[in-house]
Parts: structure tokens; sequence; C-alpha cells
């Protein structure tokens, strides 16, 4: 009975870095993705809420948005960078099956947009010294390559052309758009200051327009703007809860099967997630949600890991929606949720990604 079931699951509309929730911190984006899982489940508090968060500003930012939503829970935040959000999950279901509670909030947040400056001190003076945009994902002595050139080595290593590349990403605009246009998102997304729409995805953007995009990492790279995220804000989060409750509470929902985190070489980052799916890997899933940070480095990670492209991000992926870096674990399992519970359009499911520094968290769910 302490088995883990999301019986709600909401987000923030995905917006550009510097666009639509420009000047909206990482609190107040959180804050009522927090309020409407509440409302949607009748549910007065939680025990817990527990944030993924990637950028800052440090300081709890679970806690602050627990108390901007009414929540006098502790609050706690988690950093696996990418994959922030879903760890998040993943924390709150072994608080769960802990006997540590029987309902939690779990989720994540980004705002690229409102990010403080960072800059290292230098030789231990009081004043601010070389400015740096990331934290160090692993010991330089080991490697540590940014994101888009270490996305180029896995695509060429695995052999992913930019053709594939290129209509990989188109499709993924196509299945967002066309989402949009039919309201499939309608039924997640809470309103922040008006905004209701996710800002990235683009209608008409072909394989013969992806195309003609430059390479945007290394000279003779495969990676280019078109066929890669962007750099996005946003928030989404899920009540968890045990199956007891669930019962009671009479709803239906999304239970938690299993779940892996995996490290890889810290070269090959964009590799992270394929040990995690392997292990929870059981049976073929009917729908895939895999953030695609790189339209190659995802496709490695699928072709490895022996999944079909074809049943990945049937509404769109990172590539058309965003990435909001720290939420964007709880955006697939909000994904889930619509396709497996709201829409009855599938029974499991699969929710993965790679992050910073070679690590992945892969799980998977069912109806319940």
């Amino acid at each position: 009975m302490s088995a883990p079931v999301v019986i709600a699951a909401r987000r923030t509309a995905i917006g550009n870095a510097h666009g639509a929730l420009r000047g909206i911190g990482v609190d107040e984006l959180a804050a009522p993705v927090l309020r409407a899982l509440l409302d949607d489940t009748g549910l007065d508090t939680v025990d817990d809420v527990v944030l993924g968060n990637v950028f800052g500003p440090g300081g709890n930012p679970a806690r602050v948005a627990a108390l901007r939503a009414g929540l006098g829970v502790p609050g706690v935040t988690v950093d696996r960078q990418c994959a922030s959000g879903l760890a998040a999950i993943t924390l709150a279901t072994a608080m769960i099956r802990a006997g540590e509670g029987e309902a939690f909030i779990a989720g994540g947040v980004e705002s690229a947009s409102t990010a403080p400056f960072r800059a290292w001190r230098e030789d231990g003076s009081s004043e601010p010294g070389r400015f740096y945009t990331r934290a160090p994902f692993a010991p330089a002595e080991i490697g540590d390559p940014d994101m888009g050139p270490a996305a180029d080595l896995v695509a060429a290593e695995a052999g992913i052309s930019r053709q594939r590349q290129d209509a990989f990403a188109a499709r993924s605009h196509a299945r967002a758009v066309v989402a949009q246009r039919e309201g499939r998102f309608d039924a997640e997304i809470v309103p922040v200051r008006g905004v209701v729409r996710d800002e990235r995805p683009r209608d008409g953007f072909t394989e013969a327009r992806l195309a003609r995009f430059r390479p945007a990492f290394t000279p003779d790279g495969t990676a280019t703007a078109a066929n890669s995220c962007g750099i996005n804000d946003g928030a989404a989060a899920v009540l968890i809860v045990s199956e007891r409750v669930r019962r009671r509470l009479g709803v239906p929902g999304l239970r938690l099967v299993a779940s892996a985190t995996s490290a890889v070489d810290p070269n090959r980052l964009g590799l992270g997630a394929v040990p995690a799916m392997r292990r929870v890997l059981d049976h073929a899933p009917d729908v895939v949600e895999f953030t695609e940070a790189f339209a190659g480095q995802a496709l490695a990670c699928l072709d490895t890991a022996g999944i079909d492209e074809r049943i990945v991000s049937p509404d769109g992926g990172a590539i058309a929606l965003g990435h909001p870096w720290g939420a964007s674990g709880a955006v697939l399992v909000v994904r889930l949720f619509g396709t497996l519970v709201r829409h009855r359009a599938a029974a499991r499911g699969l929710a993965a990604l790679s992050a910073g520094g070679g690590v992945g968290v892969a799980t998977t769910w069912e109806t319940a």
C-alpha cells in the first residue's frame, strides 16, 4: 500500500530565455504549479516539497516556493543537473516507500532569465574574479567538455547522420505544433502572469529548412541551433501519494514501476541515461518521453537502448518545447501523465534523460 502513485501533474508553459516568462524568479514560477496540484486533488497539504533546480538562486528554492504556495513544509532542493526534476520525483517516491509520508509534491523549476551571475574568487580575494557560466561537471584531468561538443562526439561515434538529426528535430516541432493546435497541453499548463502557451514550437520547421543551419559547436559537427534544444524558463511538478491514499481518494494515477540512476564517462555525458534505461526496461514501453537536449545525443541513447525513435515524445520533445534544465525531468512525467492517465492513449511509459557529468535517470510507469 506504500507503492507511490502520481495522481496529478502540472507545469507552466515553457518560455524562451528572456522571453514570455522573463523576470519571474524560480519560486514565483513554481508556486502556482504547487497550488494547482493541491486544487486538482482537494488535498490541503503534503508532507514535503522536493524540487530540482540547477542555476540558482540557491537558498532552497523548494522551501521558498512552498511558502509562496501557502505550504509550511520544509522543502528540499535537488541538483542533478538536467536530471534534477526527475531525480526529485524518484527521491519523493523513495520517501513514500520508506514510510516518511504519504503525499509529496516533486518536480523542478528553472529560470535561465533570472539566474544570478557567478564568479570564482581569485587567490582567496574578497572580490569577484573570473565569471563562469556553469559549474564543473567533472575534474578537468578526467575531462569536462561542454554539452555541445560532447553531443557532437557522441553522435559521431554512434554514426548518427546530420540528416537523421534534422529529421528527428523537424518531427519534434511538427508534433508539438499539432499538439498545441489540438489543445493537448491545455489541461496540464498552469497560467503564470497570463502565459499559457509554450513559446518555442515552430510551424514549418522542415528538414530542408533545418539543413541550412551551420554546425553550432564544432567546425565539423552535426549539432546545430535547430536540431538542439533551447535555453528556457519553466516549472513542472507532480503530486505523488501512496496507493492507500490514492484508493481513498478514488482517482486514477500513474504508478511507478521501476527507477534507476546511472553514470558514464563524463566525456560522453550524453549517454548517461543508457545504463539506467537498461535497468528499468523489463518490457517494451508503449510511449517514451526522453529529453531531447540534442537530436544526435538523444538518438544515440535510444539506439543503444534499443528504443524505436517513433514512440518518443509523441507531442514533441525538448527540441520543440524547450529545456528548462531543472524542470525538464519533471516535464517528462507530466507529459506521460497526460498520455497515459488523462487521455488513456497507452498503458506503460518510460521517462529518462541524460545530464551533465555523465549521469542519467530513468523511470518506468504504468496506469493505476
